[in-house]
């Protein structure tokens, strides 16, 4: 029987993809459990599998050995479900619609009523900063403007989980830094489950309550960190000897897992 405080299981879970020059092991033996209410972030080098792990979570990709549950259903089940949102590393608004009409996207796949999705948009416009400008078309904000767009569609679908590909990579420091304090504000207003992944160790740290270290190619887990800094935070945590210190544990496991030199 799944255990409700439960939201992602995964036991012995493997992926291999079959190329023309042979087999690739993307992930190999990952047991992990995420629990309701965590922020959980994948930090590793790149093609240590973090964003093949979120896409198998999302059924995007398939295990080819071990298990992996989602809400207790499989990730198939829990994508039909509506289970959770996906926020790529691109915005990926349409261009030709309103921020209110991408927002609204999914809810009109979903078959709701006018009236039920125009309170949602609204709702979830609030929630990102981004009320009184719902009119406006994504080539009309900046890329932080339109990434929180993105997180507010995601939000739109009422989802328990939320699932966050890099979602702020591509952009300068400055922004990313205050959207970075946006969500774990949004985190700690809505009390999703938020599964994240970056390349950032300060950014890990600064966002999580557990850090998933991985190691290279195949990809596994090399280790889970605790965080013990207090659930409100602001940038300002920085500078503490605490963070530091849990920065300098997470850069240790990337160096023991021989990836470091490619994180930042």
């Amino acid at each position: 029987m799944n255990d409700a405080s439960r939201v992602i299981e995964v036991n012995g879970l493997s992926l291999i993809f079959p190329t023309s020059d042979g087999d690739v092991h993307a992930l190999q033996d990952i047991d992990l459990t995420i629990n309701r209410g965590d922020f959980v972030s994948f930090i590793g080098p790149s093609g240590c599998g973090k964003t093949t792990l979120l896409r198998v979570i999302a059924d995007l990709e398939q295990a080819t050995g071990g298990s992996i549950e989602v809400n207790g259903m499989s990730p198939e089940e829990a994508r039909l479900a509506r289970a959770y949102g996906y926020v790529f590393q691109a915005a990926s608004l349409y261009p030709w619609r309103t921020i209110a009409s991408n927002v609204a996207l999914p809810l009109e796949i979903m078959g709701l009523k006018a009236e039920e999705i125009r309170s949602r948009v609204e709702q979830n416009l609030a929630l990102v900063e981004l009320a009184g400008f719902g009119k406006k078309y994504p080539w009309q904000l900046s890329g932080g403007m339109q990434q929180r767009a993105s997180i507010a569609r995601a939000l739109a679908v009422e989802p328990d989980l939320l699932l966050m590909d890099e979602p702020f990579g591509a952009l300068d420091e400055i922004v990313r830094d205050h959207l970075n304090e946006q969500l774990l504000k949004l985190w700690a207003k809505t009390n999703k489950t938020v599964v994240f992944v970056t390349h950032s160790i300060p950014e890990a740290v600064f966002l999580s309550n557990r850090i998933v270290v991985m190691s290279p190619r195949p990809g596994r887990i090399h280790e889970i960190i605790d965080s013990d800094l207090p659930v409100e935070r602001d940038l300002s945590i920085r500078e503490t000897q605490s963070f530091l210190q849990l920065a300098n544990r997470v850069r240790d496991g990337l160096r023991a897992g021989h990836g470091y030199d490619e994180v930042s």
